[in-house]
């Protein structure tokens, strides 16, 4: 039962005396002092005192005595509300009872953790080390309050403003460092100029060394919210363990985070890279043409199979350090991933991988001819260098010449230096998952293909993080996007259409449209009666593709027919006389016109939709009316 005792009580002190009434003395010889708390007459007056409570818990184990004491509050209404809310602690489970740090149940939290990843440990003793210690660890569990957590993110800010000024300063002492260097190496004339320009340049450089002890780089939003989970899962096992009442992480509004979107290396960005050396973005991605100079560039480099299979798989850096050859198969094409290596302050762990990263890849016919040229290589190098007793077997696909697996920092390093000589714009190794995710949307591969080749556990995450729009994707999405709204195509009469009266037989005559695609969306079209004859006419229009310009095509030749009191009979498409990739740049159509005799043509041919092979058809003609000769160019009109 819920039944507070409140109090008032004062810090005033008496002197403590002895059973003769005499005051007791100190070592020092001072009087030896007690508080007089509750019975203090000033305690009449207002505003003298504060105000303190108690009440009993239910017995603790063996029947002990669980009291709650509580005070220092100015007013009564402030002890009453205090000692209701840490009632409602102790009934919802929370140990109210306990001095126990949150330091200490920081470290006892993180010594329960037996199944942790090697790197997620990892990052929860730094998270414990650098921020939750230093803010919270010195709070009992039974105080601990949300203002507490954000007064930890509100002194995070302030660090992070303090090594900004610090990095800038930094900053301004490389660049002086870098004048005073470049004025030495230039520096002519006499000796005593040349050893004044060298002591400026050892005097920045000493004040840059100095000016770069205890830079700390800054606490970026992402680093908040990984500390902020892992006080989340650090309050959560507490709660579940009857510690703490509540989640105070979860009430905690953070900065958002800003993935960076990764940017293609689009030839105006690179034209500006050139002219200012500055990265557009942090995350850049290479196009086909640049990918595919990069691995011609590579082709001579030892590790050039690496290379390959980080720009056609994408696996992770610590995948492709720890794969072996027991899991790749050159025959029958397929690569699994079933282990990684990761580095925890350099030093090197094997780990197997997440279970969604666990995967199988098929390799093309290219790769597995790459693979197997590499694995000669390897072999060569074996026996060079086990004459000297100095091969390291390691059953590593990738290693050092002396068989040693690769460390995974070195990879990158590599890579770096590799893209430098290239002189292709930069990317991140990393950035090749990028690029190998992107390549493959843009070869039209399902998202989901993707997503488990480089082993993610949902499309979502491929989709957000993993893949770049690449310009022609934009393009054809654009396209798309226009060409399924009918619109009535303009074009422009460049030479308009005559056409002779020989042309006609039996006033029909048949005529041939063609159109070719140039730059710009341009497309010509001109009418000829063969296709080695002169053009009667020809037409410009600018469209997005060959079913608009034969939309133009046949609008135009419908307007001529109108103009000139002819009828139009049929019209047929034969661009599918062109081959695949001929078709979006050609087009070709052919027109049956009549006019007008001493018999009328009637309008008993009329126009149906499409045919099976895309032709517009006219229904059979009844007797008595035109007909085409079979496999002909020619209509004839029925008989006189």
């Amino acid at each position: 039962m819920f039944d507070p005792s409140y109090s008032r009580q004062c810090a005033c002190q008496e002197p403590v005396l002895d059973d003769d009434g005499s005051p007791v003395l100190l070592a020092n010889g001072r009087p030896k002092k007690r508080k007089i708390g509750a019975t203090c007459p000033k305690l009449e007056q207002k505003g003298h005192g504060t105000w303190y409570f108690y009440f009993e818990l239910e017995a603790g184990e063996g029947g002990t005595r669980q009291r709650v004491r509580r005070g220092g509050f100015a007013k009564k209404d402030d002890a009453k509300r205090k000692a209701e809310e840490i009632y409602l602690q102790a009934t919802g489970g929370a140990d109210v009872m306990s001095k126990t740090t949150v330091g200490e149940d920081l470290h006892a939290w993180l010594k329960r953790k037996r199944s942790l990843a090697r790197t997620t440990r990892h990052g929860y003793e730094e998270h414990i080390r650098l921020y939750l210690e230093p803010h919270l660890g010195h709070i009992k569990r039974r105080d601990l309050k949300l203002r507490h957590v954000e007064a930890m993110y509100d002194a995070i800010e302030r660090e992070n403003a303090e090594r900004l000024l610090h990095h800038a300063r930094v900053v301004e002492l490389e660049q002086k460092r870098d004048a005073a260097h470049t004025a030495w190496v230039r520096a002519a004339g006499k000796q005593q100029e040349r050893r004044e320009a060298r002591q400026a340049y050892l005097k920045a450089n000493a004040a840059l060394r100095e000016g770069r002890m205890g830079k700390r780089k800054i606490t970026s939003a992402a680093t908040m919210h990984r500390i902020n989970a892992t006080l989340s899962s650090f309050l959560n096992s507490g709660i579940k363990r009857q510690e703490y009442a509540t989640n105070l992480a979860s009430l905690i509004e953070l900065p958002p985070i800003k993935r960076p979107k990764p940017l293609v290396w689009t030839p105006e960005r690179v034209e500006e890279w050139k002219r200012t050396g500055v990265k557009p973005g942090p995350v850049m991605v290479w196009t086909a043409e640049q990918t595919g100079a990069f691995l011609d560039f590579v082709r001579d480099d030892r590790l050039y199979a690496m290379w390959h299979t980080f720009t056609f798989i994408g696996p992770r850096r610590g995948e492709v350090a720890a794969l072996p050859w027991t899991e790749v198969s050159v025959t029958a094409l397929t690569l699994r991933i079933s282990a990684q290596i990761v580095e925890v302050a350099y030093r090197l762990y094997g780990e197997a991988p997440k279970a969604e990263s666990v995967r199988t890849n098929t390799l093309t016919e290219e790769s597995g001819r790459v693979l197997t040229a590499w694995r000669i290589q390897q072999d060569k190098e074996r026996e060079q260098w086990s004459g000297v007793e100095a091969w390291e077997e390691s059953g590593c696909v990738f290693t050092q010449e002396n068989g040693a697996p690769l460390h995974p920092d070195w990879i990158s390093r590599r890579f770096q230096r590799l893209v430098e000589l290239s002189g292709l714009p930069p990317v991140r190794l990393h950035d090749l998952r990028h690029i190998s995710a992107t390549l493959s949307l843009l070869a039209k591969n399902d998202i989901k293909t993707v997503q488990e080749r480089l082993g993610h556990s949902s499309r979502q995450i491929t989709s957000d993080t993993y893949t770049s729009v690449l310009p022609e994707l934009m393009r054809a999405e654009a396209e798309a996007t226009v060409a399924v709204v009918p619109r009535d195509v303009p074009f422009e009469v460049h030479r308009p259409l005559e056409i002779p009266s020989r042309a006609f037989r039996h006033d029909v005559v048949a005529l041939f449209v063609h159109a070719a695609r140039y730059s710009g969306g341009l497309w010509v079209v001109g009418a000829q009666l063969r296709h080695d004859s002169d053009a009667l006419g020809e037409i410009r229009a600018i469209s997005k593709g060959p079913d608009q310009t034969c939309d133009a095509a046949i609008k135009w030749i419908s307007e001529h027919c109108a103009s000139n009191g002819y009828e139009l009979l049929r019209m047929e498409n034969h661009s599918d006389r062109y081959s695949e990739d001929q078709r979006p740049y050609l087009a070709l159509m052919r027109f049956f016109i009549a006019r007008p005799a001493g018999q009328t043509v009637s309008s008993f041919l009329k126009l149906r939709p499409s045919g099976p092979d895309g032709s517009l058809q006219a229904p059979p003609s009844p007797a008595g009316q035109v007909t085409c000769d079979g496999g002909s160019d020619e209509v004839r009109r029925p008989a006189a």
